[in-house]
């Protein structure tokens, strides 16, 4: 097994934007084009072993202290792009989705309700004096919601099965103005022929989310360890983003049982997910 592999948590999945450096302001600005420099940056692996170590002492931390000064980075037609980590403002915002996640007496175990109540304040008291604040990363456990397929297309997919100590890699990368375009577009389709739903609404609320970046931004989705839980054979095979735009599709054109065929190619895979999780 990858040597990377032996200390994977969560099997989550992310949706990143990389900004372009002329986004940033000064000092901010200064500090990701020297950190842009850097050959020894860290992997989101190493982000999430952070977040582990900090949940052992007693009491826990739930969330750092300082936010992260780190980031992912990439060049894209000789523009360079960063995707800050803000791994203490998303830390917060995942804090408060844990009561859906888990149940009472194992959160309690977990993070007991003093150090809950604590970190709640401290985001509070800090949002009061940035209330702008977005992440530039979305994360999702288990899964990869539908509605961020929506975001890319199939021809812009990337699969690497890895060897030796590289992990598997299965990702999407998108430029802004695309993604944008297809929210919009399907939003439109599924406004005007579904009800009003969890797809919809979490459309909505990614295309908000898309409108807060630059442009020029860059777009990725990321099954991240998601490819340790799924075998290479079904990875290959993996084509949601096809599917979900041949439903959209279908649904555009009036055509009913197409677009039930697609939707049920994407509930039957990611139902075998969902079951890998009740397993564990």
């Amino acid at each position: 097994m990858p040597k990377v592999s032996s200390v994977i948590v969560p099997y989550a999945s992310y949706l990143r934007v990389y900004e372009p450096l002329a986004a940033f302001p000064e000092p901010e600005r200064g500090h990701w084009t020297r950190y842009a420099r850097r050959t020894d940056r860290p992997s989101y692996q190493d982000e999430l072993r952070r977040s582990l170590a900090d949940l052992l002492p007693t009491p826990p931390v739930p969330v750092p202290v300082h936010e992260s000064g780190d980031a992912f980075v990439l060049e894209a037609d000789g523009v360079v792009c960063v995707c800050p980590w803000r791994t203490r403002l998303r830390g917060w915002q995942a804090l408060g989705d844990l009561a859906e996640e888990l149940p009472a007496p194992v959160l309690d175990a977990v993070l007991p309700p003093l150090v809950r109540r604590q970190a709640s304040q401290d985001y509070e008291r800090w949002m009061a004096g940035n209330p702008d604040a977005r992440p530039w990363i979305r994360t999702a456990t288990w899964q990869v919601p539908l509605n961020w397929f929506v975001l890319v297309s199939d021809e812009e997919r990337t699969y690497e099965k890895g060897s030796g100590e590289n992990s598997p890699v299965l990702r999407y990368r998108t430029p802004m103005v695309q993604a944008r375009r297809r929210v919009a577009r399907g939003l439109r389709t599924l406004r005007d022929t579904v009800d009003e739903g969890p797809l919809v609404d979490g459309l909505v609320d990614v295309g908000r989310w898309l409108e807060e970046f630059h442009p020029r931004s860059l777009v990725e989705l990321d099954y991240g360890g998601l490819v340790h839980v799924l075998p290479a054979a079904e990875l290959d095979g993996d084509h949601s983003a096809a599917d979900v735009a041949e439903g959209i599709e279908a649904l555009r054109d009036g055509d009913g049982p197409a677009a039930g065929e697609a939707y049920g190619r994407l509930v039957e895979r990611w139902r075998a997910v969902r079951d890998r999780r009740s397993a564990n």
